[in-house]
């Protein structure tokens, strides 16, 4: 009764209604969307409760004799349990069938199950009626002298062996009978001594199952609240919708506008670069045409000077005339070969570009730059709105789901049911008393049963200890002592009181065999493998016109898959009430979760979301305008073969050095003298003209090569790469005019299913635990086991082995009586002995 109480309450506090599932029958289903990945939430933990109850049970050494006691009875009944008759017999039953074929299943039955229990307790019976027949006719035959009676022994020659085989016999025959006794005796007192264990059970239980009702509630309470935490991160998702949203936009369409604008912002570059080139050109072009002029001036004055030292007199003289006529000879190589005053200036385009530069280009970019990263700030400004609607609907969800987890008057129910458990526990504690009594009762009752026993074993004992202590070999059978024949006398004591109690002994073995042998293997056992539930949990079992027997009882719907195995086995891996009644069938927690946290209007809203970008602009027109102006600069009308042809020309017909050294080593040639040194000292002039003049000039030429050179590249790339600029800019504005709404509705959509996934996590979680850790309803199985425990374990168990140790003495009494009448000859003083003559 007190489970059904809770399941009920269970129910009540966390289920929903029918209403309820009808108010929400048209919400779109969640588990239809693609789920994005989202990031995991932390709900916490449920809070959990302990329960106390361990319903586990270790005999201890008295369990090897239980097992003992379960192995003969599977000799007894070794077939497996009749699961198909038993459901065949209650079916015939309910009915009405009572003709021929409820008889042939009740035989079946007898026959499969129970023949070795009415073999033994037919033996039983018999051996009950006729042990005092023959008791009482041992008895007539003794007075008659018969039977034993008559007090003369015949001498033998193996007397001492007979005499010492029976008296091992006897001995061993007790010593059996002690142990069946003591099994005996050890099976009464376990009774008495698990009433205590039987208390703890009876109290950790009902403490279990209020801890079960009381912590329900607050679990329940703990699983709505816990609905913030998704809406918190929904609502702080949607107050950050600028950069999440609009930063995904902005990264699927930064991949066309960012190179875009990056090859625009390199055209800045281009333009600074080729008026540095224009200008190195002019300064180069300035200083090659200045150099020029005082380069001929001077190689026209050296020539003249050093024509005027050739006329010189000495030249005149011999072999110095041949010397002088060579250099005179090289004169003309004092001259020069480039001309830079033909080439064309660039001041027109350097003009141009001068103009092109004026506009501000970099700054232009960068507002495309600006206005393009400004696309989380246009997504917030454009969906500030749906923050507060959002934060309104999820509000009231919030205060439905609380609302409706109050719905039920749980707390007036759950003080109730604690009540009922606290008087429930009294009643029983109540009945503590009178049970510890009636067990006394029944301890005194076993022990006195067990005396009996004793009794015969204290006779067969003495006996057997007066007997053997008393015996003289010398003896004759007439003059026997006093102490052997008293123990003779107790021997045959021992005999009489079997007689007596035997009968009795065997009575109380075959009524208590035959109801502890069928409740162990007609309940215990199929409990303990769980057959008896499988027979409940029979289709049609317990009612023809109801399938299910559970879900009948509880839902008043039979035809709900639901078995009691199937709610023990969840309730023993102490999952959640939730599961283990399958309350999904008839009170669907997380349908009406779905219909709430995901409703029609949070659907249009989410739908709604919509960000437009069609008035960015990437560059401005007067931007493009200046593109295109840097492309008409005219920096492809340079005459560049000109310049190249110039600056790859020498700037001397000689190398002035050589020309120097040459002159200095023919000087060399001559006596020394002033021509000699006149000589010497016009190759140090021309050496210094190089250096100074030269030199130089021959840097400029590099300069304007390098400088012709990239122009002239420029000039060559210029139209392509400002048309590619072009196109790309307008192409990624037509992107964002005309394309971007696609992205847009893209990633809008990812961000609602990143939304949804929050609270598909919630439902998610509150689905598992239901199931995993909501009224964890093991204190449920723990009273099935429990009542296994004491019905089985402590009780059943007892009683088969205190039947099977009084059983066992039972049989060896027979040896026993026989062996004692046997042995009492041998030491009980005879009337009359053999005579031998020698």
């Amino acid at each position: 009764m007190w489970w059904k109480v809770g399941l009920v309450l269970v129910m009540c506090s966390g289920l929903t209604s029918s209403e309820a599932r009808e108010e929400h029958r048209d919400s779109p289903p969640r588990n239809t969307m693609l789920r994005a990945p989202v990031e995991t939430l932390d709900f916490g933990f449920v809070p959990s409760v302990v329960y106390e109850t361990h319903a586990y049970y270790e005999p201890g050494p008295i369990g090897i004799v239980f097992h003992m006691v379960h192995a003969f009875l599977y000799v007894v009944q070794p077939n497996p349990f009749p699961k198909d008759l038993i459901v065949k017999m209650v079916q015939q039953n309910m009915g009405g069938i009572k003709g021929d074929d409820y008889k042939k299943v009740c035989v079946c039955f007898a026959i499969y199950y129970e023949l070795g229990f009415i073999v033994l307790s037919v033996l039983g019976v018999i051996f009950v009626l006729f042990m005092p027949v023959v008791g009482l006719f041992f008895c007539v035959c003794r007075c008659c002298e018969n039977c034993g009676g008559e007090m003369h022994q015949r001498q033998k020659k193996n007397g001492d062996c007979l005499r010492g085989f029976y008296m091992a016999t006897l001995m061993a025959t007790s010593v059996f009978l002690t142990v069946g006794v003591m099994i005996a005796y050890a099976a009464n007192q376990n009774i008495t001594n698990q009433i205590k264990s039987t208390r703890r059970l009876v109290s950790t239980n009902i403490r279990d199952l209020k801890s079960f009702a009381n912590h329900t509630p607050v679990q329940i309470d703990y699983l709505s609240a816990q609905y913030t935490t998704a809406k918190n991160k929904v609502l702080s998702d949607l107050d950050n919708i600028g950069n999440l949203l609009g930063g995904q936009i902005h990264n699927q369409l930064e991949r066309e506008v960012v190179p875009a604008l990056d090859n625009a912002l390199r055209m800045t570059a281009a333009m600074r670069e080729t008026k540095e080139s224009l200008e190195s050109v002019t300064i180069s072009l300035e200083i090659l045409q200045e150099g020029t002029g005082r380069l001929q001036i001077s190689l026209q004055s050296e020539r003249a000077s050093l024509s005027s030292t050739l006329n010189d007199p000495a030249c005149s003289n011999g072999d110095v005339t041949h010397t002088c006529n060579t250099i005179r000879g090289t004169l003309s190589q004092l001259a020069l070969i480039a001309n830079f005053h033909g080439l064309p200036d660039v001041e027109a385009p350097l003009a141009s570009l001068d103009a092109v530069l004026k506009t501000d280009l970099s700054n232009i970019i960068q507002k495309g730059y600006s206005s393009f990263n400004d696309t989380p700030r246009l997504v917030r400004e454009q969906t500030k709105e749906i923050l507060s609607e959002v934060k309104g609907l999820l509000d009231k969800s919030g205060g439905e789901i609380v609302a409706f987890t109050k719905m039920f008057p749980v707390e007036p129910a759950l003080e109730n049911f604690t009540k009922f458990l606290t008087e429930s526990q009294k009643n029983i504690e109540a009945y503590y008393p009178q049970i510890d009594q009636l067990d006394f009762y029944r301890w005194i009752g076993c022990v006195v049963i067990c005396c009996m026993v004793v009794l015969v074993l204290t006779f067969n004992f003495l006996g057997l200890l007066c007997g053997s202590c008393g015996y003289d070999k010398n003896a004759t059978p007439t003059t026997r002592g006093c102490l052997s024949n008293t123990g003779g006398n107790l021997l045959m004591a021992s005999v009489g009181f079997s007689f007596i109690f035997s009968w009795v002994l065997m009575g109380v073995v075959v009524t208590s065999f035959i109801f502890g042998g069928n409740v162990e293997k007609l309940v215990c056992e199929p409990l303990a493998n769980r057959q008896i539930l499988k027979i409940i949990d029979t289709p049609y079992m317990v009612h023809p016109t109801k399938k299910n027997f559970l879900p009948g009882m509880l839902f008043q719907d039979p035809n709900i898959d639901l078995t009691i195995g199937s709610m023990y086995r969840d309730c023993y891996e102490n999952n959640g009430l939730y599961s283990a009644l399958q309350l999904e069938t008839k009170f669907n927690f997380n349908k009406f979760l779905n219909a709430t946290v995901y409703n029609l209007e949070l659907t249009k809203i989410f739908n709604s979301v919509n960000v437009d970008l069609q008035g960015m602009l990437l560059l401005e027109q007067e931007g493009k305008d200046n593109l295109i102006d840097f492309a008409n600069t005219g920096i492809g009308e340079i005459d560049y073969q000109a310049y190249l042809t110039e600056v790859n020309k020498e700037v001397t017909v000689v190398d002035l050095l050589s020309y120097a050294n040459g002159l200095e080593a023919q000087a060399d040639q001559l006596p020394r003298g002033a021509l000699e040194n006149a000589l010497k000292g016009h190759a140090s002039s021309i050496r210094q003209i190089h250096k100074e003049q030269v030199v130089p000039m021959e840097q400029a030429m590099g300069t304007l090569s390098q400088s012709i050179k990239l122009l002239q590249k420029t000039s060559r790339e210029l139209p392509i790469k400002v048309t590619n600029v072009l196109n790309a800019i307008e192409a990624a504005e037509y992107l964002i005019a005309n394309n971007a709404s696609h992205v847009v509705k893209q990633e809008a959509d990812q961000f609602i299913k990143k939304l949804v996934g929050y609270f598909s996590q919630y439902t998610d979680w509150v689905k598992h635990s239901l199931e995993m850790e909501v009224a964890q309803c093991k204190p449920i199985s723990n009273i099935i086991d429990s009542l296994e425990i004491v019905g089985c374990s402590f009780v059943v168990d007892s009683v088969n082995t205190f039947w099977f140790g009084l059983g066992g003495c039972c049989l060896l009494l027979i040896p026993s009586i026989i062996l004692s009448v046997k042995l009492g000859k041998f030491y009980r003083r005879m009337d009359t002995e053999d005579v031998y003559d020698e």
